[in-house]
């Protein structure tokens, strides 16, 4: 599965190019402006499957660090700043990583 399967590519390009400039990364815009934060529950976890590259259940700080290029090939990598403010924001339990149901939760709060 890929991301177009459950966005549009137009919305995923639209953006990626409003967070291009370092530290510029605000994932409550972001998940508003790919459309994702309008999805069903179902297709939120589908999308969270996709980031999970090591497909370990959760998305780690590595994988955070990539979160745009898991949307499209040329999203660019989030900086430490951002990464560490996206895991702050999507980490309730406070064990170093988001599971389906923390980055569900961290979707539908944006």
């Amino acid at each position: 599965m890929s991301m177009t399967d459950v966005l549009a590519a137009a919305d995923i390009k639209n953006a990626l190019g409003a967070f291009g400039a370092p530290d510029s990364f605000n994932h409550k815009k972001f998940f508003e402006l790919c459309g994702l934060k309008k999805k069903s529950p179902d297709d939120v976890k589908k999308v969270f499957h996709i980031l999970d590259k090591d497909r370990s259940g959760f998305i780690e700080e590595d994988e955070l660090k990539l979160l745009l290029q898991g949307f499209a090939t040329d999203g660019r990598a989030l900086s430490d700043k951002e990464t560490k403010a996206l895991l702050a924001a999507g980490d309730k339990d406070g064990d170093g990583k988001i599971g389906v149901d923390e980055f569900t939760a961290l979707v539908a709060e944006s």
